[in-house]
């Protein structure tokens, strides 16, 4: 018994084992947070390029109606200075 070699592994340091305690238990807790992170963003950002897209369109669309109805305008003043044209001359 006395000729075995005594086991020579190294104790763990209590020092360093206890910076990396905290370490490890707080990898699963920054996963999750990135997760959450990433979860939002993706529910946010098709929201904003939404709205970006709907005032692209809400603008062609207000400045297609502003066209049609100066249209209709000029139409309805031309029909009637014609009306009124016809009136003096009889």
């Amino acid at each position: 018994m006395d000729d075995e070699k005594p086991d020579l592994e190294p104790m763990p340091d209590p020092i360093s084992s206890t910076t990396e305690a905290p370490k490890e238990a707080a990898k699963p807790a920054v996963k999750k947070r990135r997760k959450a992170a990433r979860k939002v963003a993706k529910k946010v950002a098709p929201k904003k390029k939404a709205k970006k897209a709907a005032k692209k369109y809400s603008a062609k669309k207000s400045a297609k109606k502003a066209a049609k109805k100066s249209g209709k305008k000029a139409a309805k003043k031309a029909t009637k200075k014609k009306k009124k044209a016809r009136k003096s001359k009889r």
